[in-house]
């Protein structure tokens, strides 16, 4: 479903069209843990139900199971500046259910490994040395600025 406008088909050369649906979806990490098998998406206000079942099983091939959507209220806050009030975008979620069998693990982004944080340790300990060997080599001299630095 698209709610864009085409061109009229014309005769003649090859048509130079490509239909882009309006559809989006953003996988969420949930607040409170979900069961393994239970998998939450923001999406587009005007995907229904049958929508997000077709668009993981084609597109993605995922089994659906069930699914589930829920509207949720923008939040409203008063702009400093000018005084009056402003209301966010309303959100709609989708809250997909998957085999028993399948089990979703949330991917960790930011995961570093002991190697990564030993190697920020040593690179943050050549800076404070080095930091402290330029500390050093300044401290009579209070009256020149610090750019300026033989």
């Amino acid at each position: 479903m698209s709610t864009r406008w085409y061109p009229i088909y014309q005769r003649g050369n090859p048509q130079l069209r490509v239909f882009l649906p309006n559809f989006w979806m953003k996988l969420i990490k949930p607040f409170p843990t979900q069961q393994p098998n239970i998998v939450q998406f923001e999406c587009s206000m005007e995907m229904t139900k049958h929508d997000i079942r077709n668009y993981l099983e084609k597109i993605y091939k995922v089994p659906v199971v069930d699914v589930r959507t829920k509207i949720t209220l923008g939040k409203f806050r008063r702009d400093y500046g000018k005084g009056y009030i402003i209301k966010e975008d309303d959100a709609k979620h989708a809250f997909i259910t998957l085999p028993k069998s399948m089990k979703f693990e949330f991917p960790d982004l930011f995961e570093s490994s002991k190697d990564e944080e030993e190697e920020n340790m040593k690179s943050l300990d050549e800076a404070k040395k080095s930091y402290k060997t330029y500390i050093d080599r300044n401290k009579d001299r209070p009256d020149v600025p610090s750019w300026f630095s033989i």
